[in-house]
């Protein structure tokens, strides 16, 4: 049955592949793939059945030891850090590699090479950004500065290529099968280049979007519809912080106006607005044990395989267990002996567009404080599966890549734009987490982040010594308010940074009196804090809801926060749905007929929680994104590059001025439209839509209606995917589970003097969609559900699935 079973997944998924319009790549040499002894069958095995007790490594220095608990999670011992290194990379390889190389791919801009001209404009696209520009400028910072992280970098490299150099063609992973190629040495580079392309998937900005808004909207309509500070502010540092430092000055130019671009053009992805991440720690004066508990869950795509792999890492320094990325040193989020950790995204602009203009058309110099300067050419040649290859000049200045220009989303006015961004810069992110994993206590923590640049992000803390803390950090621009907001012009050097915040004044708190410190992508600061501090997207919801929480709770166990983290109220809906209600019904002469009155019934007894089974939430949502849209059809109307008004600010203008002149539509002269208009007219549409969705699935609930999926990192490969799981939550709620993001990594670790830690996320340890270990753990992550992630020691024997020893060659 395992080989029939697994047999039907190939074949169905092998007709995706080279059946469908959009062609992934060439037809696979199907002799190869049925090879019995070298094609897909030997991907039918999981890992336990094909067991290697010794592999011989070498460089190594010592033997090391790895066992395998009863979920494949890996447990590293070893003499010393290099050979821990060395060991990580061959063992991330071993059950990763396909992962580890595709993601490093993807942000080189090297998916043509394999799937063909499909993905050229998206190669393109990541090659403007300047990604490997940045690793390259990474990596040599690191040569420059760090050689003792460089030498370990090395070594994981080498333990990752000796996995290649050793594999059985058999075992090479289902993927390089299905699209015909084989995979590369690991270098340092790509192990810098993951961390970039971290850095690519967290950040986001508007500046396209706001300044064409800008010239429809004014700068009064600007400040009203999209506010440089939020209008409920729960921050990531507590509101009555005071700040102990002389702030660096930072003036507005005298004279300065933003330039008038009126840019009619599609701007780059952002994040999924609406998830984020979240992560608290609570002192012991707050819980059961007297002990500080730390929890974090990072809220991101969920794809398989999954983008963390879990492990723990010993050497008689030091041992630390958690979250790692694939191709990355050490544990991302986690925890040692000592203290735990945990990230959130800090949502800051760090992400800047000046306007170029180029002496002639051989774009040579560039207009620079009204002087020519040179620029530099950089030919990015594109490799493409089938065709020729694309060769794209990319022109870089003083502030970075020009990605915008006349061959790439070009705009009506034929102006060009450079992108000014701080992870482009030479950084050493890799020396933060080999920090951390090392860390003792609160002054290691610190140290620890100063290496890190990009992407900006919430670091919470706590420490067996009962200390909690939180810094946000990363490399901040100084600005003057508004500067950045808005497409810049790039020949005016007043529109330059003029340096960085100090590390030592970045956002922090330690040991805060209310007893815990959080972040969930919320606004990072009272106004007190002397910086200018602006984002598109930081979140209103889920911060509040937690901070009432944890405000609330006293003797709190590891049990209640596991129980926060899977939270499902949704406090958008409890603070908009009764207004909602109270306009709809407050005419006593309205009658309503079924279905209506069974929608209005059951809304008016939600209480609010987004379970799974749950009707509630869908009637709310169907009637909210049509209620939303129907707010904003005179402003979605304007052509080009735009961005609505969000969640809470159509929730607020709903409330509190609910005779605003925004919901008076132009088209309709006959009498001035108020918010009860629209709620009245999109609930009736609300309820045709429900009655339409409940005729194709007559036991529609939240969790149908959502449909979760965790999709395999080739979206085609239908097969390796899992979709429509049943889990609750959603966007801006705690358990911030949607379509296709949620929480990524839920660990909560208790630390005294033994660690007590629970972690799970939505996948398995293994990449190969043939194992048990590929999806195991999805279940248990849909229902909030957790494993033991204590540490271990090498000679522990519970729940041991298997050891393999690593000797000197």
């Amino acid at each position: 049955m395992k080989y029939f079973g697994f047999l039907i997944v190939f074949i169905f998924t092998l007709i995706l592949a080279v059946g469908l319009s959009v062609k992934l790549g060439p037809v696979p040499p199907l002799g190869y793939l049925m090879d019995p002894f070298h094609g897909f069958w030997q991907n039918s095995y999981s890992e336990d059945e094909t067991v290697k007790k010794s592999v011989k490594i070498t460089g190594l220095e010592a033997e090391v030891k790895i066992n395998y608990d009863e979920n494949l999670i890996p447990h590293i011992f070893a003499q010393n850090e290099h050979d821990l290194m060395m060991a990580q990379g061959y063992v991330t390889a071993r059950h990763r590699l396909w992962q580890m190389e595709f993601q490093t791919r993807a942000a080189a801009g090297r998916i043509a090479e394999i799937v063909g001209p499909v993905a050229l404009e998206f190669d393109r696209m990541q090659r403007r950004k300047g990604l490997g520009y940045g690793a390259e400028a990474g990596l040599e910072y690191i040569k420059n500065n760090d050689p003792e992280t460089l030498s370990l970098i090395e070594a994981y490299a080498s333990g990752v290529n000796q996995y290649i150099d050793q594999m059985d063609m058999g075992e090479l992973p289902v993927e390089y099968k299905l699209l015909d190629y084989r995979p590369e040495p690991w270098t340092p580079y790509k192990t810098v280049l993951l961390l970039k392309y971290m850095a690519d998937m967290l950040v986001g900005d508007k500046d396209v979007e706001y300044t064409h808004l800008r010239k429809v909207l004014g700068e009064a309509g600007m400040n009203k519809f999209f506010p440089d500070y939020p209008g409920v502010n729960d921050p990531v540092i507590e509101m009555d912080k005071k700040w102990d430092f002389i702030p660096l000055e930072v003036q507005r130019p005298e004279g300065l106006d933003y330039p008038d671009f009126s840019i009619l053009q599609e701007a780059l992805p952002d994040p999924e607005p609406g998830v984020g991440s979240n992560n608290w720690a609570v002192s012991g004066a707050k819980t059961q044990s007297g002990n500080p508990i730390l929890a974090n869950d990072p809220h991101l795509g969920l794809n398989l395989p999954s983008l963390w792999f879990t492990l723990q890492l010993s050497t008689p320094a030091y041992t630390v267990k958690g979250a790692s990325l694939p191709g990355a040193l050490g544990v991302i989020s986690g925890f040692n002996e000592d203290i735990a950790w945990g990230v959130t995204n800090a949502t800051r602009d760090v992400r800047d567009w000046y306007s170029i203009e180029f002496k002639d058309e051989n774009r040579l110099e560039y207009r620079y404080n009204d002087q020519w300067i040179q620029s530099t050419h950089r030919i990015e040649e594109i490799a493409v599966q089938g065709d020729s290859a694309f060769l794209d000049t990319v022109i870089y200045t003083h502030y970075g890549p020009v990605m915008y220009d006349h061959s790439f989303m070009p705009n009506k006015q034929k102006v060009n734009f450079a992108l000014k961004w701080t992870a482009l810069d030479g950084s050493n992110e890799q020396r933060t987490f080999l920090d951390l994993n090392r860390a003792k206590d609160h002054d290691d923590f610190i140290a620890a982040l100063d290496h890190f640049t990009a992407p900006a992000q919430n670091f919470a803390f706590a420490s067996k010594e009962g200390d909690i803390a939180l810094k946000v950090q990363g490399k901040f621009p100084l600005k003057w308010p508004e500067q950045g907001k808005y497409l810049m012009d790039g020949n005016d050097a007043r529109y330059e940074w003029t340096g960085y915040i100090p590390n030592e004044q970045n956002p922090a708190t330690l040991n805060p009196d209310r007893g815990f410190v959080s972040s969930a992508n919320q606004y990072s600061v009272g106004s007190d804090y002397p910086y200018y501090i602006f984002d598109d997207s930081f979140e209103e919801y889920r911060n509040r809801r937690i901070n009432s929480r944890l405000t609330e709770m006293q003797d709190i166990s590891v049990e209640d926060i596991k129980s926060l983290q899977f939270d499902d109220y949704n406090l958008h809906a409890a603070e908009v749905l009764p207004v909602m209600l109270n306009y709809l019904t407050a005419d006593s002469s309205q009658v309503f007929e079924s279905p209506a009155t069974a929608l209005i019934d059951t809304l008016s007894r939600w209480d609010f929680y987004a379970d799974p089974e749950k009707t509630a939430p869908v009637i709310f949502d169907i009637w909210w994104e049509k209620l939303r849209s129907s707010v904003w059809r005179k402003l979605s109307e304007i052509p080009g590059a735009i961005v609505l008004p969000d969640n809470y600010r159509t929730a607020k203008f709903l409330i509190e001025t609910p005779n605003d002149s925004i919901f008076d539509q132009a088209a309709t002269n006959a009498k001035v439209e108020t918010a009860s208009d629209h709620i009245e007219s999109t609930f009736f549409e609300a309820v045709e839509e429900w009655s339409t969705l409940v005729e194709k699935d007559e036991n529609l609930n939240w969790y149908r209606y959502k449909g979760t999926s965790i999709l395999h990192l080739v979206p085609n490969f239908a097969a390796f995917s899992h979709q429509n799981i049943k889990t609750g939550g959603g966007k801006s709620i705690i358990n911030a589970t949607s379509s296709r993001h949620g929480a990524s990594w839920r660990m909560v670790v208790e630390l005294g003097d033994k660690v007590n830690a629970f972690g799970i996320y939505p996948g398995g340890q293994s990449g190969n969609p043939g194992s048990k270990f590929y999806d195991n753990m999805i279940p248990l992550w849909a229902e909030g559900k957790y494993l033991d992630f204590g540490l271990r020691s090498s000679d522990q024997t519970e729940h041991l699935l298997y050891s393999t020893t690593m000797v000197p060659n």
